[in-house]
């Protein structure tokens, strides 16, 4: 099993600001996940009728439910413990969002623990608290409000014209392999840059990292949430011959007992 710090049994310190960064990435990553692409696993992994469980995220962007350490005290500050307990008293939503706010305030416990480990000054924590603020937090990619805060809706519906899978529905069969696929950057040179900024605010529901023109892009048809191909496992091609796309999360959606 991995290590609660990080790599495979093995300490991990990070000790920079740029490697303290990364670790706050990655753990923030797989706890998104968690949230949403593998939401009905972590869900179910959530049981009530367990110990004090608490999610745990990786610098290698994985995710784990498991029992809190056991050393006192913990090698790092250890997540809000006994999620599981909330989830049955509460709507999957609402129980998700709770985990996503304690989450968030577990990842900067852990990367300003690193910072005083290590010496960090207050020019390093203005710049580790720059760097992690820029990012939307994990309760805003899990709820949806990281995409309500982007400059302007019709920027999101613009963006939807380039890249959305086609949809019998809209009867757009002559433009469904415009639809589907990124538009390669010489293709329009009247949208490039300003098409970039337009968009720089749209997040990918799974990782939650900004819009980039050059990778490819598929909006769920439920939720309307923008994910990368790669993190949905969804290539351009595949895009061609689905009608209406339903991410994981939506597709995973079931009425609880």
């Amino acid at each position: 099993m991995e290590g609660r710090g990080g790599g495979a049994g093995a300490p991990y310190s990070p000790r920079t600001v740029d490697e303290v960064f990364r670790d706050f990435k990655g753990r923030r990553a797989g706890m998104i996940k968690a949230l949403s692409t593998d939401v009905e696993d972590f869900y179910e992994q959530c049981d009530p009728e367990k110990e004090n469980l608490c999610l745990y995220g990786f610098p290698n962007e994985e995710w784990e439910v498991n029992l809190p350490a056991e050393e006192v005290p913990p090698e790092l500050p250890e997540p809000a413990l006994g999620i599981n307990f909330a989830r049955d008293g509460m709507q999957e939503k609402d129980f998700l969002s709770l985990v996503a706010v304690h989450s968030d305030a577990w990842l900067l416990s852990v990367a300003f623990y690193f910072g005083a480990r290590f010496g960090f000054d207050k020019a390093d924590r203005k710049r580790l608290f720059t760097m992690m603020n820029d990012l939307p937090t994990i309760f805003e990619v899990v709820t949806g409000s990281a995409k309500k805060q982007s400059k302007e809706k019709s920027s999101v519906t613009t963006n939807q014209s380039i890249h959305r899978p086609k949809s019998s529905s809209k009867g757009r069969g002559s433009d469904s392999s415009k639809q589907s696929k990124v538009i390669p950057k010489d293709e329009d040179e009247g949208m490039d840059e300003e098409d970039d900024d337009d968009h720089s605010d749209t997040l990918c529901g799974a990782c939650g990292e900004n819009y980039a023109s050059d990778e490819f892009w598929i909006c769920c048809d439920i939720c309307e949430k923008w994910f990368h191909g790669k993190c949905v496992k969804i290539t351009p091609a595949r895009a061609e011959h689905i009608k209406h796309y339903k991410c994981p999360s939506c597709s995973n959606k079931r009425v609880r007992p």
